[in-house]
């Protein structure tokens, strides 16, 4: 059975997957280390402005997903998350699906968010991958050792945004293909049931 530590460490930050995602054509822009390591900071600043506004948990977790919309590829996300059925479903069915995962995304990590006050996140570097570039953090969270995140991010939204994390080596966006992929056999491969649940979860 997973430590309380461990549970805290993915809740708090696939929460930070939940922060922003939708692809169009080219980049806007050459992307570069400096490029996306600022992305991650300002993540980060973004997060914490919001824990510390002292609004309502309804408010904070609006805020969190407009936070999810600016910096996360959404769009990208959405069609790994839902996996083979992205290419079978509809332009609007999938459409109705990346606005679903994303409030979906945005309420079910967003009220762990408060786990995250007297937190800190260092930006300690970053690397070229194929997909554009690999920002490895350290984090610590009050009561917990300190552990490595690392956020993936691309340009190919026309500017940068963060794509998918890995948390101690676990690929957060493959967990949640996984669990969409099983709430979607759940009902049948109805790909509308699921669309409706998913607007009404968490």
């Amino acid at each position: 059975m997973p430590s309380k530590s461990l549970n805290r460490r993915h809740f708090v930050f696939t929460g930070l997957t939940g922060l922003a995602l939708t692809a169009l054509p080219a980049s806007a822009f050459a992307q570069t280390e400096a490029s996306a390591k600022a992305l991650v900071n300002s993540v980060v600043a973004e997060i914490n402005r919001v824990i510390a506004s002292g609004k309502s948990e309804n408010a904070m977790l609006r805020d969190f997903e407009k936070i999810f919309a600016q910096y996360a590829d959404v769009p990208i996300m959405a069609r790994y998350a839902l996996g083979a059925d992205a290419r079978t479903a509809s332009p609007a069915q999938l459409k109705q699906f990346t606005n679903a995962f994303q409030g979906y995304i945005s309420r079910k990590y967003g009220r762990r968010f408060r786990e995250f006050i007297g937190g800190q996140v260092d930006v300690r570097n970053a690397r070229k991958i194929r997909a554009g570039y690999e920002v490895r953090t350290r984090v610590k969270l009050q009561g917990s050792s300190p552990f490595e995140v690392t956020f993936l991010v691309s340009n190919k939204s026309g500017r940068d945004k963060f794509y998918n994390m890995f948390i101690e080596g676990v690929n957060l966006l493959l967990t949640e293909r996984t669990e969409i992929g099983a709430m979607l056999d759940a009902r049948g491969g109805n790909l509308n049931q699921l669309i409706k649940d998913l607007n009404r979860t968490a």
